[in-house]
């Protein structure tokens, strides 16, 4: 069955490397880790009420849960390496410079997929007010956002591929 690209998530090179990363580490040490730990809760005796059992059977649906997330994120992951776009205009994977209007702050961010946000290292989410505001426009125009702390304006100084 061909998926449909609407199907599809944007997702970063980088994204995807820290996704698999977490996949091989929960697959070839969290799993054998919590099995190994149930097994010796088991042969406490009594597993009914064996707290440790109790806690290694929660660790172990949590971890085959995120096991199964990461899955279906890379399933569905387009992934698009910033550093191949050639464009005038914002897209995912950019990284914008701009600078906002009242105070003259400068700010860098780079447009990620939902799972790679992280405002603090400069990363805002595709689905965001300022990503979405971004899209489409070129340096030198001027974007309207509304957030929590009130409508900002953002002149763009720079677009980066990186």
């Amino acid at each position: 069955m061909m998926t449909d690209q609407s199907d599809k998530t944007p997702m970063t090179l980088h994204g995807k490397q820290k996704l698999d990363s977490e996949l091989k580490r929960l697959m070839q040490e969290e799993r054998p880790a919590v099995i190994k730990a149930i097994e010796e809760a088991r042969a406490h005796g009594d597993i009914s009420e064996n707290a440790e059992y109790d806690a290694a059977k929660e660790r172990q649906a949590m971890i085959e849960g995120r096991i199964g997330d990461i899955q279906s994120k890379i399933a569905t992951a387009e992934v698009i390496n910033p550093s191949e776009i050639k464009s005038k205009h914002i897209v995912f994977g950019a990284t914008v410079a701009l600078e906002e209007v009242e105070s003259g702050e400068k700010v860098n961010y780079q447009i990620v997929g939902v799972d790679e946000a992280d405002v603090k290292q400069g990363k805002v989410s595709i689905m965001s007010p300022l990503a979405r505001a971004l899209i489409g426009k070129k340096v030198k125009e001027v974007i309207f956002v509304q957030s929590p702390k009130g409508d900002r304006e953002y002149e763009i100084l720079k677009i980066e591929f990186k």
